[in-house]
């Protein structure tokens, strides 16, 4: 539950020089890497050697790559970001490129005579790796690029020391990676990307409050909204799977019992692109679920970001998560793309 707390101490912080614009960036940041991980890696790629693949591909350490070899695929991506979940990229463009120019980002990159076709990176975390993003160009071979990056990259994090779980999001800009994770023993989740018009016409706002106390996000809040997440989410479908943007304390919100500072529910909020927000966390106290409260955070929030001129409201859900999903569609959210996830060892 530590992670969780240090994880909402720089997610919920919004700074205007270096805003957050996606799940996937989160997690570098989240994690700053301590040197001996970066050089345990590094040294696992020198170990493996060189691996076998057609004359006219090169598969190469991202850290021996420069930002300006591998910038149209960055620029090509973000396109899909914008265009297909209204994301805004620059500010993950940004971010990444830094941790190019400082050769610190631990990933692959295969390259199609002498043009860079694909790239993929991954960070670790304790005894756990996470699959940070993973593209091909529409202009190469997708699926046999992509997988070969996945294997590549793959080998070279199970022979990291100690590494015990592995994790991965991946929206399918490249095709689909279903099958390349499920040859490497992943257990697979289909998840949802929601949209909600917040101009529409909206479902009446629910009173439903149980008699707790709503009040505005407070970084007071942290320690105890890590808590919040973590039992929530304890043995939960959406627990398996670790949101993101600049943190909107302005719709984010609280639920908790009159003269207690022990969270009941929780919603948190961020802004993705201007006038686009995400909802980063929703979740109730197992033993304070289905009685609306969850419903009733989701509309306070809306309302909020209506105030604030906000257009549009996006969020993620586990697709086995039918419960949430209906809630969801019923708030006049609707499925805009659905991607892949997955957990190894399985």
């Amino acid at each position: 539950m530590n992670a969780i707390v240090g994880i909402l101490a720089h997610l919920l912080r919004p700074t205007a020089s270096s805003p957050l614009t996606l799940c996937r960036i989160c997690i570098i940041r989240v994690r700053q890497w301590p040197l001996p991980s970066i050089e345990s890696a590094m040294i696992v790629v020198t170990r493996l050697g060189p691996r076998r693949f057609p004359p006219s591909m090169n598969i190469v350490d991202l850290r021996q790559t420069t930002v300006r070899q591998i910038e149209p695929l960055l620029e090509e991506e973000a396109r899909h970001w914008r265009d297909e979940l209204h994301w805004d990229y620059r500010g993950a463009l940004e971010l990444i490129k830094r941790f190019l120019d400082a050769h610190a980002l631990a990933g692959c990159v295969a390259f199609e005579g002498g043009s860079a076709a694909g790239y993929s990176f991954y960070v670790l975390e304790d005894q756990k790796g996470l699959i940070g993003g993973l593209y091909v160009s529409s202009k190469f071979p997708q699926h046999s690029i992509g997988r070969r990056l996945l294997e590549e990259m793959l080998l070279s994090m199970r022979a990291i020391p100690h590494l015990m779980r592995i994790e991965a999001q991946l929206m399918p800009f490249s095709g689909p990676v279903d099958t390349p994770l499920l040859d490497q023993g992943f257990r697979l989740y289909t998840r949802q990307f929601m949209l909600l018009d917040l101009q529409k016409a909206h479902e009446a706002k629910s009173d439903t409050s149980g008699g707790m106390r709503l009040t505005r996000w407070n970084d007071r809040y942290f320690e105890p909204c890590a808590k919040l997440i973590y039992l929530a989410y304890a043995n939960h479908i959406d627990g398996e799977i670790n949101g993101c943007g600049q943190f909107v304390p302005g719709a984010s919100f609280i639920l908790h019992e009159p003269g207690s500072d022990d969270l009941v529910a929780a919603v948190l909020t961020s802004e993705v692109s201007p006038g686009v927000g995400h909802t980063t966390q929703i979740c109730v106290l197992p033993g304070y679920q289905g009685h609306g409260l969850g419903r009733m955070l989701m509309q306070t929030s809306a309302e909020a970001l209506r105030s604030m001129k906000f257009g549009e409201l996006t969020l993620t859900v586990t697709s086995d998560n039918r419960t949430a999903v209906k809630l969801y569609e019923k708030l006049g959210f609707h499925t805009i793309k659905s991607f892949t996830a997955g957990v190894w060892p399985h």
